[in-house]
């Protein structure tokens, strides 16, 4: 690239996409972020953005909201603590902005080179059947469309569960579909699995990529039949803290420096007793520990779940839940990203994040179209 990259997103969690671009050395600003860090207050929509978008400026814009915000909770974004203390140097603690449903797009038109986020998609309530932005109002969809709308970015990658394709019997995701193509963009789409890109994890997640301008775009599907890491590879006990890092191709490299990981996260013999347990009849899954991909991490994984939905580990004899560390770096987080917040949070902020290295391979397939050149 001649120019650094203009990004921008939206339920930005702790920046799997700014990570990515990191990993790969790609120059690249950040134009803005945006997330609530499941702060949810209680306002009547249309008149707060209407507000919002008679104000002058983005600041000021910024500042309303804050303090919206700040009248009706006293929750701290933890969120946003994470993020900025990761990409402040990419990015003024001015253009971190809290709600989706009352940023102002118009803002950043054309300044917008890639756009990135995912969104809660619940059932969209069709009148009219227009078969378009209208059908998904009062959905955070809708204000992720709006945004693509009033952005216009060159692309944009919108992340979902894998279970959005057959929600409501298919309806949500032929609505998304059209929407965005009647946004102008045109799209491909496909399930990606963390374990095809060099991570060991079980992670199926639905990637739409969109470009404003017809380009010749295929996702890779996997970059390697040979299982690079196991779970095991990225515990405490083989690679102590500082141990996981990666080379100027941005793949993850391991200095297999053991280590000793914390009591405090073994479990008690009455712990252990109910993690193992495989269920009931109505829901059963076989309890399995020390499998060499890990299931999918769960952001509440902190509630330590049994053993046939969560992931433990047998060391010395004794079975311990993953670390904070762990959970992050099987989301392909490296130990330069700094944990700043609570293990709860650790946890959450984990779980609800995208896989990088999913990421970088989805960035190198758009970059080979020549979109930013």
């Amino acid at each position: 690239m001649s120019k650094k990259l203009r990004l921008a997103t939206v339920f930005s969690g702790i920046g799997a996409i700014e990570f990515a671009l990191k990993r790969l050395n790609i120059d690249h600003e950040i134009v803005f972020a945006c997330d609530n860090g499941e702060r949810e207050i209680e306002y009547e929509y249309k008149r707060e953005l209407n507000k919002v978008k008679s104000l002058s400026s983005p600041q000021e814009k910024k500042v309303y909201v804050d303090e919206l915000y700040k009248s009706k909770t006293r929750r701290t974004n933890f969120v946003q603590i994470s993020y900025m203390e990761n990409y402040k140097d990419n990015l003024n603690d001015d253009l971190f902005f809290q709600d989706i449903r009352l940023l102002d797009g118009t803002d950043f038109k054309g300044k917008v080179d890639l756009l990135v986020g995912g969104s809660p998609c619940q059932s969209f309530s069709i009148v009219g059947s227009q078969e378009g932005l209208e059908d998904t109002r009062g959905t955070l969809f809708y204000d992720y469309a709006r945004l693509i709308k009033e952005i216009q970015p060159k692309v944009f990658i919108f992340e979902n569960v894998h279970g959005l394709k057959t929600h409501d019997k298919g309806r949500t995701w032929d609505i998304i579909e059209k929407t965005f193509i009647n946004l102008g963009y045109k799209i491909k789409h496909d399930l990606l699995n963390a374990s095809d890109f060099g991570i060991p994890q079980t992670r199926r997640r639905l990637f739409v990529v969109g470009f404003r301008e017809q380009k010749n775009f295929e996702f890779t599907k996997k970059i390697s039949d040979d299982l690079a890491f196991t779970m095991q590879d990225f515990t405490i006990e083989r690679n102590d803290f500082g141990s996981v890092t990666y080379n100027d191709k941005g793949e993850i490299v391991l200095k297999n420096n053991p280590g000793k990981i914390d009591e405090k996260y073994f479990l008690t013999e009455k712990l252990y007793n109910y993690v193992m347990k495989g269920g009931t009849k109505s829901f059963y899954q076989k309890p399995e520990i020390d499998l060499p991909i890990a299931r999918t991490i769960l952001s509440t994984m902190g509630n330590r779940h049994r053993a046939g939905i969560d992931n433990y580990l047998t060391v010395n004899g004794k079975v311990r839940m993953l670390s904070e560390r762990e959970a992050l770096r099987l989301m392909g987080f490296t130990d330069d990203f700094k944990l700043v917040v609570s293990r709860a949070q650790g946890y959450k902020q984990a779980g609800n994040s995208i896989v990088v290295d999913v990421l970088m391979s989805i960035i190198k397939d758009i970059m080979k179209t020549g979109v930013f050149t």
